[in-house]
């Protein structure tokens, strides 16, 4: 299998990028989610865009036909917008589902006629404290897009990969919410304590938006968000990428509480760190406060009350070339959260090279089913 590795946006081998355009054009005649109701409960997320990300930058050994010819048949069509978004009424729209095909068009619309970066900067601010929309799918498939934006090197931005962020961003509106008793850090704990010291809810049953909304009744939640060190604006990549190796390894002994969401504590503050380039510094802190939050919260609704024993967990992979073991495994596996998750694990291990984070992505291979 080949693979080439990419961690620092400087780019993809021109015919991948050249596919990943095209699955992009092919994926946004669907819409974000499937497996809902007419009652606006989620469903499942439509990850394909975020995993033939993953493949085609990592240059995994994978016919991406193939997949999408498979994932593709989960998918339902994007409804038709029928009510615009106005640029003086929009906080109307601001979390409601119906609305989401309206959101595509808005921001369809803003990308087409000014550059993406400026759309970025107005528009994370206001969608940042609803970090968990949709489960932190919305930031995470911005988080995506802006990976692949950032890659293509060129003034002009090609037009499927506007699209993508357009989807993105309309989805993280459409399913907007805001985080139950948010407090920003002001303690002295460190990334790996705080969140092992995260208070979690009594009863972990019910969809995201249930359990999050026990959150407010839960003694210590605010206090755990409070408990970890504030973030200097300078600092909030290092600290960024720490929150990152903290969630992933954390995985590994709490990932069995609930193998899919619990794989968001990690990719979602990852998606915030491959953000923060095209960022004015300004939000750098907001933007780490955030992604803090949605981990919290994430490791608070679903993480189990008793971490695995580290004598029963997985172990770390003993190649020779570990990291290209673990992305083989999960291009094998082929689950779209098995290959988010081991994208990040990778990155992850370069920084560290602590063999626990590439071990937390074959546990997440042996806990997802295919």
């Amino acid at each position: 299998m080949s693979v080439n590795p990419w961690s620092d946006g400087t780019g993809y081998r021109r015919a991948a990028q050249e596919q990943l355009l095209e699955a992009y054009a092919r994926l946004h005649r669907y819409g974000p989610e499937f497996g809902g109701d007419e009652e606006g409960n989620h469903g499942l997320t439509n990850h394909g865009p975020m995993a033939v990300e993953v493949l085609l930058r990592r240059g995994l050994d994978v016919d991406v036909e193939r997949w999408l010819d498979r994932y593709v048949g989960r998918l339902a069509e994007l409804p038709r917008a029928c009510n615009p978004i106005a640029a003086d009424t929009w906080t109307l729209a601001l979390g409601d589902h119906h609305r989401l095909p309206d959101w595509a068009v808005w921001f369809s619309g803003q990308l087409r006629n000014r550059p993406w970066t400026d759309v970025l900067t107005e528009w994370w601010p206001r969608l940042l404290p609803g970090i968990v929309a949709g489960s932190t799918h919305g930031v995470i498939r911005v988080g995506h897009a802006v990976r692949a934006l950032r890659s293509a090197g060129t003034p002009d931005a090609p037009a499927p990969a506007l699209e993508e962020l357009a989807h993105g961003l309309a989805f993280w509106a459409a399913r907007y919410r805001s985080l139950p008793g948010f407090s920003r850090p002001a303690g002295r704990l460190t990334v790996n304590d705080a969140l092992d010291g995260v208070a979690r809810i009594e009863t972990q049953s019910g969809l995201i938006a249930h359990r999050l909304d026990r959150l407010s009744a839960t003694p210590g939640w605010p206090a755990s968000l409070r408990a970890l060190r504030p973030v200097h604006t300078a600092d909030v990549p290092e600290r960024l990428a720490d929150l990152v190796d903290a969630a992933t390894r954390g995985y590994l002994v709490r990932g069995h509480g609930s193998p899919v969401l619990l794989v968001h504590a990690a990719t979602a503050p990852n998606a915030v760190l491959h953000t923060l380039p095209a960022l004015p510094e300004s939000l750098w802190p907001a933007s780490f406060d955030a992604a803090w939050a949605a981990a919290a919260a994430i490791t608070a609704t679903y993480a189990p009350a008793e971490s695995a024993p580290r004598s029963e967990v997985t172990p770390a992979p003993r190649d020779d070339d570990p990291v290209t073991e673990v992305l083989h495994r999960a291009a094998d596996h082929g689950d779209e959260h098995v290959i988010k998750f081991t994208d990040t694990a990778a990155e992850a291990y370069g920084r560290s090279h602590d063999p626990d984070l590439l071990a937390a992505a074959l546990r997440a291979s042996e806990l997802i089913g295919r």
